[in-house]
């Protein structure tokens, strides 16, 4: 009896790291929907179906193994099991319920990995499937599955958008020269690792000071897989200093957005309107002089944003880091050195102000060529 149960805990372990993986397949075109993966298996363990969340709009992940397996083997679901990597949902939303599809499809066990935190379904989708008799069980391969998540599920339980900050930097923890030339510190390999982190994204933000210095395109390129939809460049100008001209405001095939305060000037706002970008006005910073970051990661959040990655300038992040608003850190280091008088990566307030997590955990490290890149999530307080 024992050993049976072990059997049984391994095979929900490698189907559920099977939905992962499908699920995964599926990020970059299911925002802002979560990205979800499902495996059908027969009542023998065998799997007969998969399926993950397609883009908004049309189906959900169980969905689409139930219709992949009903066209092909519509006797082997009933009494099957489905494993999915985040709670059914329960709720008539642009798709019909999916707990209530896999309650009509005969399935007789659930797995899922983790509940989903959305007010319209939080808890309630499993609550529907054990109603209906169906055996759920929760939480197989959870903790992978909240990291993969972990954008989605910050923005439903937070509301705000799940921020990337990351920099490419010198051994000596440098961005720029004295001048301000920053261009190609890092290697071919590790700038086309930072365009996958950009596909990952719905946005990709930058400060004012970025945007005038090094007028980047912040546009997805050279990506095998890439996103259905460009993420929305982002734009932080509290003051009006970015002037409506250059790659960022080129938005014949990629879409800008400034965020601005009321000091900006109407002419400022009227030239980023007439350039083709959209405008949106927040408070000021009560930190720093800029845009209230909370308000603009909200506003983000609503817009759909489920992660938005950062790559401007030391003040921006810095101010992020400050203020405990910084989710994850990727950092490159490349095997140069910028001496003293560089740029430093980081602009951060002194220790006696700072309300970021004193400590942070070093989550993955990749060699990229010559380079290296580094994964922080925030730690405890030291």
């Amino acid at each position: 009896m024992h050993e049976a149960a072990n059997q049984h805990t391994e095979r929900d372990s490698l189907l559920m790291q099977r939905a992962r993986t499908v699920a995964l397949a599926a990020r970059r075109r299911s925002a802002p929907n979560p990205w979800v993966g499902c495996v059908l298996v027969d009542s023998t363990g065998a799997v007969i179906a998969e399926g993950a969340t397609e883009p908004p709009g049309s189906r959900h992940a169980e969905a689409v193994a139930l219709a992949a397996a009903l066209a092909v083997v519509p006797d082997r679901v009933r009494g099957g099991t489905a494993y999915v990597t985040l709670e059914p949902c329960s709720h008539h939303g642009r798709t019909p319920p999916c707990a209530d599809a896999l309650v009509a499809a005969g399935i007789g066990r659930v797995v899922v990995a983790i509940d989903d935190p959305d007010p319209d379904v939080a808890g309630q989708g499993i609550e529907r499937l054990r109603a209906a008799g169906i055996d759920v069980t929760v939480g197989v391969h959870a903790a992978e599955v909240r990291e993969d998540l972990a954008p989605y599920l910050l923005q439903r339980t937070q509301g705000r958008a799940f921020t990337v900050v990351k920099t490419a930097m010198s051994l000596d923890a440098r961005i720029a020269a004295r001048d301000g030339s920053s261009q190609w510190i890092t290697s071919p390999e590790a700038r086309a690792d930072a365009h996958e982190l950009r596909a990952d994204s719905q946005a990709v933000m930058v400060g004012a000071g970025t945007a005038i210095a090094d007028r980047p395109s912040l546009t997805v390129r050279d990506v095998v897989d890439p996103p259905a939809q460009p993420p929305l460049r982002v734009v932080l100008d509290g003051r009006g200093r970015v002037p409506a001209e250059g790659p960022l405001f080129d938005t014949t095939d990629v879409p800008t957005l400034v965020v601005t305060t009321p000091v900006a000037s109407d002419a400022a706002h009227q030239a980023w309107l007439a350039a083709g970008a959209k405008v949106l006005v927040v408070p000021q910073s009560k930190l720093r002089t800029g845009v209230d970051l909370t308000a603009t990661l909200e506003i983000l959040a609503g817009l759909g944003v489920l992660q938005v990655l950062v790559e401007g300038g030391a003040e921006l992040t810095g101010a992020l880091l400050h203020q405990g608003l910084a989710d994850r850190v990727v950092t490159y280091v490349a095997p140069t050195l910028l001496g003293r008088d560089g740029r430093a990566a980081f602009d951060v307030a002194g220790p006696d102000t700072i309300t970021v997590a004193a400590r942070w955990q070093l989550t993955d490290v990749r060699r990229l060529g010559p380079d290296v890149r580094l994964d922080y999530t925030p730690g405890e307080q030291a």
